[in-house]
């Protein structure tokens, strides 16, 4: 039996006396005791960019707002990678994805996720309807269904996407979408559409935005709610995010008309922080560069594990069980989404997961903090936060930042804290041996090197690229200036 196989029968059998055990001690009923779950997870959105965030005034996002003024907004909010594949398998498993081989988009291995158990399949096992749409990024569209997700409304630009269900709720055969709709619009209404097909049994659907990732393709409708002299880039992500928040709303207005609100727990995250390109070029086009969105108070961008890579917008709303209108400070990381679905089904913590279960800390039952510690790798680079201390390390560059009093990573204690620093290193090293390959390759990455120059150790020498220029010219400019 393959470890696929029997990670399944565990589960399966887990499930089995748990469910006997709650039939016999004629416990909650089924509804209460199982709440049906929702993640909203973004796509290269930056940490300023709710307006419950308190950063910028430029952006509105009332209904998500509504979530945050309901439930639980976590200042310390973190995912697994600043890269989408391996967030989301990190997201989707609870697990560390570098355990099972998923190190960067480009860095995988593909039986890796396939072996792993998503949050889908574990509570499918336990009765839940389950069901995406949006961007998947994690193999083939047409696999989606293998991963436990029943229900599949794969679609991440105007391009048809892959549905096996249409916006009514009913199954179709896999194939092309064709609603016509601006992708996150019919996110959303296939989000809609599967809450009122699955209303009278508990469902877990993870609703996947490509928002604001590039390309910028907000339509007029949205793009006019943000008129005045802005980059154009900026005002493209305020749009596809105002689409996002509007189908939040469509999603609340749609668990209220079936009274499944005080039984829904929602989270909302970002997959990693937003991509500047050190510049915020404000090219002309919605492709490749900057995605508009902004990562303030926070330094660096994706594909760093500063805080502006990992950290990102994170909400838990579930009315009337989260403490509402709650600012939560204490570091917590997407895994935790997993580990505490596991625990609202009655099913033990699997081993394996990473996370921890928040509900208790978000109810208020439980104080202090989630995590003693959290990890990252990603491409060459190395970090660990403990407590209000970070450690980071880019090949064989090593930076140390108290975060408590420098949210922005622009004091390099390092010098002064070198005992601190080592200790902090020899942990994540140990940790680092779970991983598939353990350790940090020492050389880092080219991309990795310039960026760290700019964000972290002021080399400012970087050139802005002309967006006049075609990507040849640039490369000329560029080896040109090297040459000087």
């Amino acid at each position: 039996m393959n470890t696929r196989k029997l990670s399944r029968t565990i589960i399966l059998f887990r499930s089995l006396i748990v469910t006997i055990a709650l039939l016999s001690a004629m416990q909650l009923t089924w509804a209460a005791e199982q709440p049906n779950i929702i993640v909203v997870f973004t796509d290269d959105h930056g940490y300023a960019d709710l307006s419950c965030q308190e950063v910028l005034p430029d952006v509105r996002t009332p209904n998500i707002d509504s979530l945050a003024a309901g439930g639980v907004r976590m200042t310390n909010g973190y995912i697994t990678a600043p890269q989408c594949a391996p967030s989301r398998g990190g997201l989707l498993t609870g697990r560390y994805q570098n355990k099972f081989g998923l190190e960067s988009n480009g860095q995988r291995d593909a039986n890796g996720f396939n072996d792993a158990i998503t949050i889908a399949e574990r509570l499918k096992e336990v009765g839940y309807a389950t069901g995406m749409a949006g961007k998947w990024h994690l193999g083939p569209p047409a696999e989606i269904s293998t991963h436990g997700f029943e229900k599949v409304f794969h679609k991440n630009s105007n391009r048809p996407g892959v549905v096996n269900f249409d916006l009514d709720g009913k199954d179709v055969p896999l194939g092309p979408e064709s609603t016509g709709l601006y992708h996150i619009d019919a996110c959303s209404a296939a989000a809609s559409a599967f809450i009122t097909r699955f209303k009278d049994q508990p469902f877990f659907f993870y609703l996947a935005y490509r928002a604001p990732h590039v390309p910028l393709d907000a339509p007029e409708k949205y793009l006019k709610r943000f008129p005045g002299k802005m980059p154009e880039r900026r005002r493209q992500a305020l749009a596809m995010l105002s689409a996002v928040d509007d189908g939040v709303g469509q999603v609340m207005e749609t668990l209220r008309r079936h009274d499944l609100e005080e039984n829904t727990l929602i989270f909302f995250i970002s997959d990693n922080g937003a991509p500047l390109k050190i510049h915020k070029l404000d090219a002309p086009g919605g492709g490749p560069g900057w995605d508009g969105s902004l990562n303030d108070p926070l330094n660096g961008e994706k594909g760093m594990l500063t805080e502006g890579g990992i950290r990102t917008p994170f909400i838990a709303y579930w009315k009337g069980r989260y403490s509402a209108n709650t600012t939560f400070h204490h570091p917590v990381i997407s895994l935790d989404v997993a580990a505490t679905a596991v625990a609202l089904t009655g099913l033990p913590k699997a081993p394996e997961l990473d996370g921890v279960n928040l509900t208790p800390y978000l109810t208020g039952e439980q104080a202090g903090a989630p995590h003693d510690v959290l990890y990252w790798r990603w491409s060459g680079q190395a970090a660990i936060r403990k407590g209000k201390w970070k450690y980071l390390a880019s090949g064989n560059r090593e930076w140390l930042y108290d975060l408590d009093q420098d949210i922005g990573e622009s004091k390099n204690l390092l010098s002064e804290h070198k005992g601190r620093a080592a200790a902090l290193r020899a942990d994540w090293d140990r940790w680092s041996q779970t991983l598939q390959p353990p350790g940090l390759p020492t050389e880092g990455t080219p991309t990795g090197h310039k960026y760290f120059d700019w964000y972290l150790d002021g080399k400012r020498g970087i050139a802005q690229p002309n967006p006049r220029r075609t990507p040849q010219e640039n490369s000329r400019k560029k080896a040109t200036a090297k040459k000087r």
